[in-house]
C-alpha cells in the first residue's frame, strides 16, 4: 500500500498527531533515536538554510525518491535518491558543505545520507526537519527542473 498526503490540511493533521504523541508518550524520543540511529551530526534550521543558500555556501541535497522530488522540492535542491548516493557521490562538489533533507524529521533517509557522505569525507549536515515541515511553514516549493545539475545548483 502506498499513501500520499492529499493536502495541507492532512499534512497539518499528521504533524499535529506526531507532536501529540511526543508530548504524551515518554517513549517516543527513545523510539525515534532507535529508529533513526544515533546522530551527533550537525543540523541546520530552515532559516539558517535560507541564509546559507542565498550566500552560496551550501548545496541542498534531496535524498527522497525521484517521484517525490518531482512532486515538489526545496528550490535549488539537487536530487540524488539515498539508494543511489554511494554510486553518484562524485556528482556532488567536494569543496562545499552539503545540506541533506528528506520527507520529515522522522525520516531516516537524510540521516543515512549524512552518515554516508561524512564517511566518504564530505562535509554534510541535515536539515532539522524535512519537506513536510517545509511545506507547512509555507516556504517556497519548486516543481522539477531537470536541467539542473549538482555542479551548478541555483
Amino acid at each position: 500500500m502506498h499513501y500520499r498526503l492529499a493536502g495541507d490540511d492532512v499534512a497539518r493533521l499528521f504533524a499535529l498527531l506526531r507532536k501529540v504523541a511526543e508530548n504524551h508518550q515518554a517513549a517516543v524520543p527513545a523510539a525515534r533515536a532507535a529508529y533513526l540511529g544515533s546522530s551527533d551530526a550537525a543540523e541546520i534550521t530552515r532559516e539558517q538554510l535560507d541564509v546559507r543558500v542565498r550566500a552560496g555556501e551550501v548545496v541542498v541535497l534531496d535524498v527522497r525518491p525521484m517521484a517525490e522530488y518531482l512532486a515538489g522540492h526545496i528550490p535549488g535542491a539537487v536530487c540524488i535518491p539515498v539508494a543511489e548516493l554511494a554510486d553518484r557521490i562524485n556528482e556532488l562538489p567536494e569543496d562545499i558543505e552539503i545540506v541533506v533533507y528528506c520527507r520529515g524529521e522522522y525520516c531516516v533517509l537524510a540521516h543515512d545520507a549524512v552518515r554516508l557522505l561524512t564517511d566518504r569525507g564530505r562535509r554534510a549536515i541535515r536539515l532539522d526537519d524535512g519537506m513536510l515541515e517545509w511545506r507547512l511553514a509555507e516556504m517556497p516549493v519548486d516543481a522539477a527542473d531537470l536541467t539542473q545539475s549538482a555542479e551548478n545548483p541555483r
